[in-house]
């Protein structure tokens, strides 16, 4: 419950006209509106291409680096106040990390991984089971987001 609180109020103080360090925003994608190249029917994005799998060494649930019990993961964690994932209205759906290799992961505010972006060869996401669920747009720094409605209800499961 305390990191829940540090976290809200990490989200308060970006809200309060504190530039955060490096919030992204979640949005929900309409996936028909999408560029092919963003999309999941791009070979680089699809859930079939191996270098996508959950099961590639980099990108596994297994894998130490992706663990929320992992320090770099975890909800207590004070990096992981800085890297808030939140929605328009600046509720706070869980945080981000980038592992060794340079997967980034998504995780709830309880720790809980729900998806991520392999380190090279796409922008998409991937739910932890292998399942399209959105893309990266944006920098390393400043990026936002865009995800389908199930992968954003992981979120508050």
């Amino acid at each position: 419950m305390q990191t829940f609180r540090r976290i809200a109020a990490a989200a308060l103080i970006a809200l309060s006209g504190t530039p955060a360090l490096a919030d992204a925003p979640l949005i929900i994608l309409d996936q028909t509106r999408l560029p092919f190249d963003l999309g999941p029917g791009h070979p680089a994005n699809s859930p079939a291409n191996p270098a996508n799998s959950p099961n590639a060494a980099w990108n596994s649930g297994g894998n130490t680096a992706n663990s929320p019990s992992a320090w770099q993961n975890r909800p207590g964690n004070p990096a992981n106040e800085e890297r808030l994932i939140i929605t328009a209205d600046g509720g706070v759906l869980g945080y981000y990390a980038v592992n060794g290799g340079g997967v980034l992961n998504l995780f709830d505010v309880n720790g809980r991984r729900i998806a991520y972006r392999p380190a090279r060869g796409t922008r998409s996401l991937f739910t932890t089971s292998g399942q399209w669920c959105g893309t990266v747009d944006g920098g390393r720094q400043n990026f936002v987001l865009a995800v389908t409605r199930s992968c954003a209800s992981a979120f508050a499961r």
